[in-house]
């Protein structure tokens, strides 16, 4: 069963309350649902957001520092964490300006989902002269490590959205502030 849950509930003191989350399971699981979905409304053109997404200048402008993108099936859509950590996936597919669909890696704490990997589908609609972005996530197994990467994710993913939103209200993240 679908439910809309205002984001802000689950996230209060991290995400605004223009996101809005989606899930086909109940408040509280034992078990991960199939899917989430969860989705902005970004105060950007689609082609704006698209760039954001689908190049490494536009990544690194939001989600990492020199994160890289290559915009092709098998492609990496990949942050490079210090350490050697990654986080990202590899592109499956896309459509300009419409949807980038990733094979998603869960972080190195929860190595049996990364190693399955997760879908990760971002879809791109304009609305006015803002874009809604929604990510919904996929592929969800049972089990115990599944159920806490797939609450850890949906939290994280939250916070991936909220990070894009800021980053076209106040502009692009200067790193070196950040270090």
């Amino acid at each position: 069963m679908k439910t809309k849950i205002l984001l802000m509930l689950l996230l209060i003191s991290v995400v605004p309350a223009q996101f809005a989350l989606t899930q086909d399971a109940k408040a509280k699981v034992s078990e991960p649902p199939q899917k989430f979905a969860i989705e902005v409304e970004v105060p950007a053109s689609v082609g704006d957001v698209w760039h954001a997404f689908a190049t490494s200048e536009g990544l690194s402008s939001w989600l990492f520092p020199n994160a890289t993108v290559d915009l092709k099936p098998g492609g990496d859509w990949m942050v490079h964490f210090p350490g050697g950590g990654t986080g990202g996936g590899t592109i499956e597919s896309f459509v300009p300006e419409k949807e980038l669909v990733i094979a998603a890696l869960a972080p190195e704490k929860f190595p049996a989902v990364r190693a399955q990997r997760t879908r990760a589908v971002f879809s791109f609609e304009p609305r006015g002269s803002g874009t809604v972005v929604r990510l919904t996530q996929s592929g969800w197994k049972s089990g115990d490590e599944w159920t806490k990467a797939y609450e850890y994710l949906l939290a994280g993913n939250a916070q991936l959205l909220a990070t894009l939103h800021k980053r076209f209200v106040e502009g692009p993240m200067d790193w070196s502030k950040q270090r």
